[in-house]
């Protein structure tokens, strides 16, 4: 399935955005770190988190982009440095990203872990700068810290990789892990654009029932693609989680059960769209509909 216009337009808007703020920082530091960190952060990709931070933003009633875009783009920097991470050599050991040599691949290990702490910082930096009172900005500061450390990212991070190569029959496991490793982030982008908005309870609580919902099917479908697709479709190596033996829906369930959860997955963050209006709400439908099909 073709990717929806407003993510060209979203991804275009945060690729500058990202370029300007490392130019801002470019003449104090060092030429190596701050090209790795470029490489990386501008090797491509949907940006689908920051798209659910513009799109939450604005399906509860956010009118001004620019007061978002910092937003946008730390989400971005802090997924950026995950994967950096998960392609190491004592991670996932992986060549290819988004069609393209990986950061360890084309600069060297050492640099492509500084490269990833420093994304990872500077994803914090950013959410000071948000236009915002400084209440707002300290809640997204810590919910950030949350969602991406120990207690979200890290720890579905270090949940997956106790589970490889045991035998894993309970998809509430693979659930466990996922709303973690995966679904942590994207839910936090969902609620930052909401909460940047200044969204009213009802609109919050359906930016937060979408993210968890995207968040889910969003994994599911990446498994599902894992074991389908071609090398040249997923833009990075195929096939990898069952070389690996790691916890997946597709190991648990099957291929066709997977779908039929994405597609109970898919039907819950529409379900949530119903409390959202405008056009944002139309672009959180889209997106769902293409985080289902993508591959397709």
């Amino acid at each position: 399935m073709q990717a929806p216009r407003f993510l060209e337009t979203y991804a275009a808007l945060l690729e500058q955005a990202c370029l300007d703020t490392l130019n801002q920082r470019r003449d104090v530091v060092p030429s190596r770190l701050i090209d790795a960190m470029q490489y990386s952060l501008l090797a491509g990709g949907k940006r689908v988190r920051p798209a659910l931070v513009l799109a939450c933003y604005h399906a509860s009633g956010g009118k001004k982009t620019d007061i978002v875009m910092p937003a946008a783009v730390s989400i971005e920097c802090m997924h950026t440095y995950s994967l950096i991470h998960d392609d190491l050599p004592c991670m996932d050991d992986d060549d290819l990203r988004r069609g393209k040599p990986t950061c360890h691949k084309q600069f060297d290990e050492e640099t492509a872990v500084l490269a990833a702490d420093a994304l990872q910082a500077l994803s914090f930096e950013l959410l000071t700068d948000l236009d915002v009172s400084a209440e707002t900005r300290i809640e997204l500061i810590k919910n950030m810290g949350v969602s991406s450390g120990c207690q979200g990212m890290v720890g579905g991070q270090m949940m997956d990789i106790l589970a490889s190569n045991k035998t894993i029959d309970s998809v509430l496991e693979v659930e466990r892990i996922h709303l973690h490793k995966t679904g942590e982030l994207l839910r936090w982008s969902c609620e930052a654009g909401a909460r940047l908005a200044g969204a009213s309870e009802k609109e919050f609580n359906a930016c937060s029932r979408y993210g968890k919902a995207v968040g889910l099917l969003f994994q599911i479908a990446d498994d599902i693609l894992d074991k389908t697709a071609t090398r040249e479709v997923l833009g990075k190596s195929a096939g990898k989680d069952e070389a690996q033996n790691k916890a997946t829906y597709v190991s648990v369930l099957g291929v066709t059960k997977a779908c039929e959860l994405a597609d109970e997955m898919h039907e819950l963050a529409l379900s949530a769209c119903q409390d959202l209006k405008g056009e944002g709400g139309e672009h959180l439908r889209d997106l769902a509909t293409y985080i289902l099909k993508r591959g397709q």
